[in-house]
């Protein structure tokens, strides 16, 4: 059996310590890469059910708000319209009534009354006959009084209106018996003078 000598060891050594010491140190460490990009991201919460919610209604609540406040002005501008409709149809009722109700013996006081209710062609035109009116009145003594039969809007505008007016009027005087009731058939145009309305035109329909 060979025995190794001393200085046979001492190579030995030597080249089993340049072969450790040549090994690559970048060999040796894992590779752990970059750790920023490697990790995952957490996930962004999702919303909540009582978050979804919540946003839908209030969702719901702005929407009816909108619908409320819609039909609300609807509504409104309905009722407006509704009343300027009765008022146009009320003052040409009232128009037809002072031109049918009169008594000789307050003849001014029921011409006067005529008057103001009246504007623009009608007033004009009324004002002129007005005083031999009265003097044929008084002179026949007469007495006229007008009963609504009928009435009802034709037409209207944002400040005027036209109406079908029939009446049946009762005239007695001092001369005859009182008559028999005569159906009068009156078209009366209205308008609408800042927060007044007033007779306009007036015509007889057969």
């Amino acid at each position: 059996m060979q025995v190794a000598t001393d200085a046979e060891l001492a190579v030995y050594n030597d080249d089993a310590v340049e072969d450790i010491d040549g090994i690559d140190d970048d060999a040796v460490e894992p590779d752990v890469g970059d750790t920023d990009d490697d990790v995952a991201q957490p996930a962004k919460n999702p919303i909540s059910a009582p978050w979804h919610a919540m946003l839908l209604g209030l969702a719901v609540v702005v929407a009816l708000a909108g619908l409320v406040g819609w039909f609300g002005l609807r509504v409104n501008h309905s009722h407006q319209a509704q009343a300027q409709r009765n008022l146009f149809l009320q003052v040409a009722k009232q128009g037809g009534l002072n031109l049918t109700t009169i008594d000789w013996q307050h003849a001014d006081a029921d011409v006067h009354r005529i008057l103001d209710g009246a504007t623009g062609e009608f007033y004009e035109d009324f004002a002129k006959r007005s005083q031999p009116f009265i003097e044929v009145l008084k002179q026949a003594k007469a007495k006229t009084v007008g009963t609504i039969s009928e009435a009802g809007l034709e037409s209207e505008t944002t400040d005027s209106g036209r109406a079908l007016v029939i009446l049946s009027v009762q005239t007695s005087n001092n001369d005859e018996a009182e008559q028999v009731p005569k159906e009068w058939r009156m078209r009366i145009d209205v308008q609408k003078i800042g927060d007044q309305v007033k007779v306009s035109k007036v015509g007889f329909v057969p």
